[in-house]
């Protein structure tokens, strides 16, 4: 069984950064963001393999957010720039035991609580 934690999430205007960290509490293959704003259905954002040789990210977010990871320290990161009021969302970090990271959520095996993001105009 592994345990995600989120840490990162806030309250920033348009325009600005967050940078999400997820720490894992031991290692996993591949890493995913997902998102879920009120009233609507969780959706991918971003996910990387273990290597990070392989990364997807959703086209609402493609060359805004770019996930990463820290191996020795079983986290992985969300930094998301240029930030919309559209991302507001409670941001959930999830592990999967596939090699290659899925785009479906229900490709992913642990999830964590999830972080809150709010983007004001």
């Amino acid at each position: 069984q592994v345990q995600l934690v989120e840490s990162g999430g806030g309250s920033v205007q348009a325009g600005g950064s967050l940078r999400l960290s997820c720490a894992a509490s031991g290692p996993t293959f591949s890493m995913g963001w997902f998102r879920q704003a009120p009233g609507k259905e969780r959706e991918f954002v971003a996910a990387s393999s273990r290597s990070g040789a392989h990364t997807y990210y959703a086209d609402s977010v493609k060359g805004r957010f770019t996930i990463s990871r820290d191996n020795a320290k079983n986290t992985q990161y969300l930094q998301m720039s240029s930030l919309k009021p559209e991302d507001t969302a409670v941001y959930y970090c999830a592990a999967s035991k596939n090699g290659l990271p899925p785009i479906q959520a229900t490709g992913y095996d642990y999830w964590g609580q999830g972080t809150q993001v709010t983007v004001s105009s």
